[in-house]
């Protein structure tokens, strides 16, 4: 019998409205982990080190959502429906109360990005991308996620700029939002 994956991940208390696949949930639980571990590097107080793991547990909680649900929540029938998920997480954590501004930007903009994010933002913007489970470049990936702890700021301008790469090389569009980020760290 193969050891369930999430048996080795932290518990991640996802929103009673959340849409994840059992693949979604262990992604989830790997940015938690990783967002947990920085935190500690970094010694931080407790109340940014709970904002790190809130953003990273509530980041993809709509990602497996279909798109008129993502469409209906969010009022938006403009962008890429794979843009969605964060606003419309946002939006349900705001109604249920959910009153950090910095939580709340970091969930609304973790696909694009946003030129004016806290730590809390860019903490979880470096763990989307940088986290273990993912197939591409884990040796170049691994070794940024270890530096995170003591080159925060230039890990971030890294992982923004490897991501717009991606997407220029991917012939992706490009969000506006992201542009103003890489405008804002380059």
């Amino acid at each position: 019998m193969t050891p369930d994956p999430l048996s080795t991940l932290p518990l991640i208390v996802l929103p009673s409205w959340a849409i994840v696949t059992h693949k979604r949930r262990a992604h989830i639980a790997r940015v938690v982990a990783l967002l947990r571990t920085w935190a500690q590097a970094l010694a931080l107080s407790p109340a940014e080190g709970q904002a790190w793991v809130d953003a990273g547990a509530w980041h993809d909680a709509l990602r497996d959502a279909d798109e008129p649900r993502l469409r209906a929540d969010t009022g938006d029938y403009d962008r890429p429906f794979g843009m969605l998920h964060g606003p419309a997480a946002a939006i349900r954590l705001a109604a249920q109360g959910e009153s950090r501004h910095n939580v709340l930007d970091a969930v609304r903009w973790h696909t694009v990005g946003q030129s004016d994010w806290s730590r809390v933002g860019r903490a979880l913007y470096m763990a989307d991308f940088l986290e273990p489970g993912r197939s591409f470049m884990q040796s170049d990936r691994a070794f940024l996620a270890d530096c995170v702890p003591v080159a925060f700021d230039q890990v971030f301008r890294q992982v923004v700029r490897m991501r717009l790469e991606w997407a220029i090389r991917e012939g992706k569009g490009l969000a506006p939002e992201t542009v103003a980020l890489w405008d804002h760290v380059r």
